[in-house]
């Protein structure tokens, strides 16, 4: 009986081990290096959700249904995000980061993981607010391009705005937070001057190389889905892609101690995400 339970767990793996190679060989998307434990639910979860029995059953599917690769991709994504989130990170930013950003002529931001946005338009307004948005150009860059869509729109929920506004005031925020936006009948639209200095693209982490170099990349609560060789190989792009004294920004459960760039940095706040190139 033992010997036929190990043999369905190894069995399980395997097929795991199918449908991310094969999601990789079909259309390039690589989850290889994802944490094991938390693609394991995401993969049952469409299992169930497709009414199918098996993961082999998954893969067979999502191969021959572009509407269930769609869905398959969009669970793998991890969208969860808001406003002015961690407000003490942007506290810090703005009092620590802003004076560095000032004695730039131009300044390049990328936001890695972007998500549906809130942190794009987040910083933005905080840009907005010290004058530095103008010669600013931002980077917003997501594997999903169905985000990317939210991201584009500027189109939130009204409910969430509570929230976004304790965040934003927590933050330093120097304005009414409601200045930003305008109530319409499909929620809160914010004001397109906050994107036009955005450029939104689809850009895959674990694949697609360093595309520009930055005064600034933020990354929050992306990498923390990832194991630990792919954290390394993502921190290699990021190093690559950051200004010698560029500023690297994490989210809060993340830090760059223990990667093999970690020597290659100094915090700007002790016990703030934010990690300055010095190597």
């Amino acid at each position: 009986m033992g010997d036929f339970q190990d043999s369905s767990i190894d069995l399980e793996k395997i097929e795991i081990e199918l449908l991310l190679q094969g999601l990789y060989s079909w259309c390039g998307y690589d989850f290889r290096n994802y944490a094991y434990n938390s693609l394991k639910r995401r993969i049952w979860h469409r299992v169930h959700a497709e009414k199918l029995s098996s993961i082999t059953g998954l893969l067979e599917k999502v191969l021959h249904d572009p509407a269930c690769l769609k869905r398959l991709i969009a669970d793998f994504s991890i969208n969860v995000t808001e406003m002015f989130r961690d407000p003490s990170f942007f506290l810090n930013f703005r009092e620590k980061v802003v004076p560095i950003l000032r004695t730039y002529p131009s300044i390049r931001i990328w936001h890695a993981g972007c998500s549906t946005g809130e942190e794009v338009y987040s910083m933005a307004m905080l840009l907005h607010e010290e004058g530095l948005y103008e010669k600013t150009k931002i980077y917003a860059t997501d594997i999903n391009p169905e985000v990317l869509k939210i991201a584009k729109s500027g189109l939130y929920s009204l409910e969430k705005m509570r929230k976004y506004t304790n965040n934003y005031i927590q933050s330093g925020g120097k304005k009414a937070f409601s200045d930003y936006y305008n109530v319409t009948s499909n929620g809160v639209k914010f004001h397109p001057f906050l994107t036009k200095n955005v450029i939104f693209a689809q850009h895959n982490l674990v694949t697609d190389r360093s595309f520009n170099e930055f005064h600034v990349i933020l990354c929050r609560n992306v990498l923390i889905y990832f194991n630990k060789h792919l954290q390394n190989k993502v921190h290699e792009l990021f190093y690559e892609s950051l200004c010698m004294l560029g500023i690297l920004g994490l989210g809060d459960k993340e830090t760059i101690v223990y990667t093999e760039k970690a020597h290659c940095y100094e915090d700007v706040t002790v016990g703030q995400k934010l990690y300055k190139k010095v190597k």
